[in-house]
Parts: structure tokens; C-alpha cells; sequence
């Protein structure tokens, strides 16, 4: 028997989706959500249902499609699409209707909501299939990145990516059409696990995991942070790429690394994991909240050589005792705040915040703390920068305008990690020397 629909009340659905929208430059989705889950909890004594959330999603890499196969549904496909994409706005939504916008969301994203028995789908899904071919047919047409959740202005840094990362046609189609789906959440073992028998644990309490050459993720059942491996800290929660740019640092046993854009930590722990505990990991953020959390997953990992400590980045560090003996740091990793391009298959709601204004700010922010950063880098030690963006101007243009004015550091290595080759998110880094 096949699986019912799910039911989704479309009134609430859009009023949750229209009062995001009311957010002011469209706040971060899941903090939004945490709040308004909370309220939905005390208004109406009951949990906001899972389905509301990823619907939303759904609809913020979906939105301009949707008003998108309206169009085509009453004018057809021939449209100058890269015009109207630059004049559409996410709340054009009203425009076509509530029953409409949701439609159109759930046809695209394959989702499995209840649809009224008397909505007419016939004409519906003849344009969906006409769409489909169309895209087909133009795969770089702005019609065809509207139809991955992608804003046609933003080809021309797809195509620069394309270039400088050496893909081809088939590697570049690949990196536009995963645009339109979420990512498997990888996983990261505890250096003394093996990752045969994590499986079979996994399995046996109920999360469905698969392992392929590049690692471990979990793909669906039992939520992995209800487990006794990630309970005891034998196992985290790390995408892909992310766990890359910490093997790219190389952290080995001894060694005094500094974390200057900690966040959650999760870098600092794999570089932790593979230091037996001998050595440092100096772990800073400018939030406090950040590092209370990294030091509550150090210790549930047994994690003993990570020291904490808050850095605003407007200034150099002031080096503590050891280090300053050795005269800064063997490396230094600045996972420096970007637009985050690179995670927009997790987060679509950031694809509504990137505007040039924004971009700017963090152009000036990356350049800021790698100058001060640098300063903790000894003689013959490394800086790595990364970043989990996909656009040259915070990545290879970033590193060739802090080498430009800091002649003492040379370039080792750059490179971008995860997908189009690995399915997960995008991100870059750049490992930089210290000249003797």
C-alpha cells in the first residue's frame, strides 16, 4: 500500500511562511524557527509539526520557481527570465495565490503533502513536464537555474568558479542540480572507533548510515544526537568538506594550533582527535555562547588540550605564555565569517541575504582577521585560510589581496572541497607559509 500524503494545513503553512518573510533581511531560518516554535508551543499546546519547517524550506529554494510556472501557466515559456528574476521578490508570493505558490512548491520538491481532491493538477503538471524539458534542453539557460533554486545573476560566479576550479560541463551541471537538495549529514568518529562496528551500533539503534570511500552519514531514522555514541562523544556531527579543512591543517601531536574562528568547535575537535592530547589547541570566537558549547562537546569527547578564550579579531592576540616562548603559534586556522554559499543546500533562506552591501562587509571582515590572525604565525609556521563559500571574491581573491600586502607569507596550496565531487557542502581553503 503506498504511503498517505501528509496533511499540511496551508493556512498555517502560509502564515508562518508570510511572517518570515516580515523578518527584517530575512533572519536566520532556524533561530526564527526555534522562537516561533516555542510561541506555537504555548498558544496552542502542541509542537509545531516537523512538516511546517521543511515545507518552508522547501519554498525558499523553491519560492521563484513557483511564481516562475505561474507565469508559464498562463503566458508560456517564452519570457526574458533573467529580468523578471532581477525584479522578483519572495514575497510576490501573494500575488499568485496561497493554493498556487504551495502547489507549484510541492510539485518541484517531490514532497508529499495532502492536495484538496478537487484541485485541478491536469495542466499543472503538463507545465511542471514542459518546464522539465525546457531545462533539459537549456541547462544554462536563467530559466534552468531558476529550476534549481539558483537566481539567474548569480551564473557569471558560477561560470568563475567553473573556470578557476578547472571544472568541466559535467562537473558544473552537477555542482547547479545539487543546489536543489539537501546534503546527507556526515559524520566524524572519535579516533579510537572503528568505523565497522559504528555502523552496525548505529544501524541497531535505529539510524539508517551509509558509508561510501569518502566516510560515514547518516541518511534518515533514529535522530543521531539521540544515541549513546554521540551522547559519549564517540561520534560527531561534521560535514565533509568541513572535516577536509581540518585534515588539510594536518594538527600533530605537540603542536600549538590556534582556531581563531572556533565557532562550535567542530574543527578544533578534529584536530584534537588526532593530537592524542599532546600539544594545543587555542579555540577562540567573538561569542561566548559559541565556546560554552565547545567546551561542553570537548569534555563529553575526552578532549583535554583545548583552551578556550573570546577574540573580537580587531586586534592581534595576545599570545599566551607558551606560545609567545616559541614565538607564535605553528599554525594558525582562520574559518573566517563569508556568505556562506557553500552551505546554501542546508540553509536556502541564506540565499535571500547575499547582496553586494553584505558581501562588502565581509570582504573587509576576512581581510581583518587574517592580518591580525597572521600575527600569531611563527617563522616557518601556517596560516589556513578557509572558508565555506564557493565565491572567488572570499576566496582566491581574498588570499591574493592578503599575500599582495603581506610579503612574509607565501602561498602553499588552495583548493576547493566537497561538491560538485562529493555530495556536501562547498567549502575552500589556503594553506600559507611563514617565511624564514
Amino acid at each position: 500500500m503506498a504511503d498517505k500524503p501528509l496533511l499540511i494545513n496551508y493556512t498555517q503553512l502560509n502564515n508562518l511562511w508570510m511572517k518570515w518573510l516580515t523578518e527584517p533581511d530575512y533572519t536566520k531560518f532556524d533561530r526564527w524557527l526555534k522562537r516561533e516554535a516555542a510561541d506555537w508551543r504555548k498558544r496552542l499546546k502542541e509542537t509545531m509539526p516537523l512538516e511546517l519547517s521543511q515545507a518552508m524550506q522547501h519554498a525558499m529554494r523553491f519560492g521563484q520557481l513557483a511564481c516562475a510556472l505561474e507565469l508559464i501557466q498562463a503566458s508560456g515559456l517564452d519570457q526574458d527570465w533573467e529580468t523578471w528574476a532581477d525584479n522578483w521578490l519572495p514575497r510576490d508570493a501573494e500575488d499568485i495565490g496561497r493554493n498556487n505558490f504551495w502547489y507549484w512548491v510541492q510539485r518541484r520538491s517531490h514532497a508529499r503533502w495532502y492536495i484538496p481532491n478537487d484541485w485541478q493538477a491536469g495542466s499543472r503538471q503538463t507545465t511542471v513536464d514542459t518546464t522539465e524539458e525546457y531545462v533539459r534542453n537549456n541547462p544554462d539557460s536563467p530559466l534552468a537555474l531558476i529550476w534549481f533554486g539558483i537566481s539567474p545573476e548569480l551564473l557569471p560566479l558560477i561560470n568563475e568558479r567553473a573556470e578557476l576550479s578547472q571544472w568541466g560541463a559535467n562537473a558544473k551541471q552537477t555542482f547547479i542540480r545539487l543546489q536543489q537538495s539537501r546534503p546527507p549529514l556526515w559524520l566524524r568518529l572519535r579516533s579510537d572507533q572503528d568505523i565497522k562496528s559504528m555502523v552496525g551500533e548505529l544501524g541497531g539503534a535505529g539510524v539508517q548510515v551509509a558509508k561510501n570511500e569518502h566516510g560515514l552519514c547518516a541518511t534518515g531514522g533514529f535522530g543521531i544526537s539521540q544515541t549513546a555514541a554521540y551522547k559519549e562523544g564517540r561520534i560527531e556531527i561534521q560535514d565533509y568538506a568541513s572535516q577536509q579543512i581540518a585534515a588539510t591543517v594536518n594538527a600533530k601531536a605537540g603542536e600549538k594550533i590556534w582556531d581563531a574562528c572556533a565557532g562550535g568547535g567542530g574543527k578544533a575537535l578534529a584536530m584534537s582527535n588526532v593530537m592524542n592530547s599532546k600539544g594545543v589547541v587555542v579555540a577562540t570566537d567573538l561569542h561566548d555562547y559559541k565556546l560554552v558549547e565547545l567546551k561542553k562537546r570537548a569534555k563529553r569527547a575526552g578532549h583535554l588540550n583545548i583552551r578556550t578564550f573570546t577574540w573580537d579579531g580587531e586586534a592581534p592576540l595576545r599570545l599566551p605564555q607558551e606560545i609567545a616562548r616559541q614565538k607564535g603559534f605553528d599554525k594558525v586556522l582562520v574559518d573566517a565569517p563569508c556568505s556562506a554559499t557553500g552551505t546554501w543546500r542546508r540553509n536556502p533562506d541564506a540565499r535571500l541575504r547575499l547582496n553586494e552591501e553584505h558581501l562588502s562587509e565581509l570582504l573587509t571582515i576576512q581581510q581583518q582577521l587574517l592580518k591580525h590572525a597572521s600575527e600569531g604565525v611563527r617563522t616557518g609556521g601556517q596560516l589556513i585560510y578557509a572558508t565555506c563559500s564557493w565565491l572567488a571574491a572570499e576566496n582566491e581573491n581574498a588570499v591574493e589581496k592578503f599575500l599582495a600586502e603581506h610579503p612574509e607569507f607565501v602561498l602553499d596550496s588552495a583548493k576547493m572541497l566537497g561538491a560538485p565531487e562529493v555530495d556536501s557542502d562547498t567549502m575552500f581553503v589556503a594553506v600559507m607559509v611563514k617565511k624564514a
